[in-house]
């Protein structure tokens, strides 16, 4: 943030050390805003904005404490700086005590003054930082996705950061990991929100079909053409085009869109007329889209023209506990929708839908909820309600052969282990997780389902780890 975006307010009732601190602070490149009584501070303060705030306490229509106090109750993002010529080790603790930053006694130099305001403002910045990551960390819905898992974090941060860019945006993602959502989400947060959200599944539509699915026909230009038809670009302009499944475009067509993106300008089939839309296009697929270059699949510059701002979806394995908030998600919705009394899973229908693999991924979820909606009722999901794969038969075990009765060993007494031999804590913890990670095959939010801990708990313990030397 540059120097001076968050502004000073000066409330002090002297015109001339007014003037003197406005001087100071502005040789500083800091934005001012200068009043003399306590009801004016307070008229300043109601737009909620972050400020640094340098308060006098003696103001000629109420104590400056009255206004730290407002502050404080309100809970409004200022660090405040106590001025007073009246210094007190009382008045500076009461001072603190209602969240006053510092605290400066009249005469002060302008050095001090200058640094004491630095500071103060690098710590409103660094309050403001963490105020913005913790919100982050609790988002568990944003724009139709469901889940707080640090790896959705990190896509609804890069989807925030995106939104507002006119580039090109890559999804990719295994099947069901909600391309689509994610294409819509970039619309709804972005400046186009109020114009066309326009979907195109390339993989759905005849590859005859869809150039005119694309940039639209003119009547009589193919066999069917029996009127003038709009394309799905010309429906988009001033919005967003989603092609999903990119990567199954026939090749003449991938020219023809290189062409479309670099310019902005299509001929509908049969048309002779170029037409111009403003419009930003978003893609995605399920392929690796490099591997598609590399086999001659997919064009090269295609590929780096729209691979601008790349996103890639998690699988829901990779989620940690969000299968969890999915599936009570759509179980209370399913529920409704068939009158059904269903408000939540058991323990163990919980642990089976954590520990399973979801190659379908949030699409097989929201199939097996409805399945269970659908088929059965009651209060609570049962691990039997499940359909398989994830409720499987239990298997009795075989009755035991007879056989001739054996000597049945006396077990002895363990041995109590030797003082030598007992590990720190610490390492005994990160063994267990070492070893549970390398029996995941390296996979962290599976080997922390496992340890019934939360993965962040192991990222945040390795990283401690490592700066001190122990892994």
């Amino acid at each position: 943030m540059p120097t001076g975006s968050i502004p000073v307010l000066l409330i002090e009732d002297t015109p001339s050390l007014a003037r003197v601190y406005a001087e100071i602070l502005k040789k500083e490149s800091h934005a001012v805003i200068a009043v003399e009584t306590g009801a004016d501070a307070l008229e300043q303060l109601k737009d909620g904005a972050p400020k640094v705030v340098l308060l006098d306490l003696q103001l000629p229509d109420m104590n400056g404490m009255e206004v730290l106090k407002r502050i404080a109750d309100q809970g409004l993002p200022c660090a405040v700086i106590v001025i007073t010529a009246h210094g007190s080790v009382k008045a500076a603790v009461e001072a603190m005590r209602y969240g006053a930053y510092d605290f400066l006694v009249k005469p002060f130099s302008a050095d001090r003054l200058a640094v004491t305001v630095r500071n103060a403002m690098e710590r409103l910045r660094l309050a403001q930082l963490v105020d913005t990551f913790e919100k982050d960390l609790n988002r568990a819905r944003y724009h139709g996705f469901i889940g707080s898992s640090l790896a959705m974090q990190a896509v609804y941060r890069i989807i925030d950061s995106a939104a507002s860019s006119r580039a090109t945006v890559f999804i990719t993602g295994e099947s069901g990991t909600g391309k689509e959502v994610c294409a819509e989400a970039i619309h709804r947060q972005s400046q186009r929100a109020a114009r066309p959200f326009i979907a195109i599944n390339c993989g759905a539509i005849p590859k005859d079909l869809m150039e005119s699915e694309i940039f639209g026909h003119m009547k009589g230009s193919f066999t069917g053409a029996v009127s003038d038809r709009e394309g799905a670009a010309a429906r988009a302009d001033g919005g967003t085009l989603f092609l999903d499944e990119i990567c199954e475009l026939a090749p003449d067509l991938q020219t023809k869109l290189l062409r479309f993106i670099q310019t902005g300008t299509f001929t509908p089939v049969g048309g002779s007329k170029l037409e111009k839309v403003d419009l930003r296009i978003i893609c995605a697929t399920n392929r690796d889209p490099l591997r598609e270059v590399e086999e001659g699949r997919f064009r090269e510059d295609l590929y780096y023209r729209l691979h601008v701002i790349p996103i890639h979806l998690p699988p829901l394995r990779e989620r940690e506990d969000d299968v969890l908030g999915i599936a009570r998600h759509y179980l209370a919705e399913f529920a409704q929708e068939e009158k059904k009394g269903f408000s939540r899973f058991s323990p163990e229908a919980e642990q089976s839908l954590r520990h399973y693999h979801w190659p379908g991924n949030v699409r097989q979820l929201q199939n097996v909820v409805r399945i269970v909606a659908v088929l059965h009722d009651g209060d609570t999901v049962t691990p039997e309600m499940l359909p398989p794969p994830l409720a499987m038969p239990h298997i009795a075990a075989a009755p035991p052969q007879a056989a001739a009765p054996a000597a049945v060993p006396v077990a002895r007494p363990p041995s109590p282990p030797r003082p030598e031999s007992i590990k720190p804590l610490w390492e005994v913890e990160k063994d267990a997780i070492e070893d549970a990670i390398t029996a995941c095959d390296g996979n962290i939010p599976r080997a922390a389902a496992l340890l019934q801990i939360s993965a962040s708990t192991i990222y945040r313990k390795r990283l401690a780890w490592q700066a001190e030397g122990k892994l």
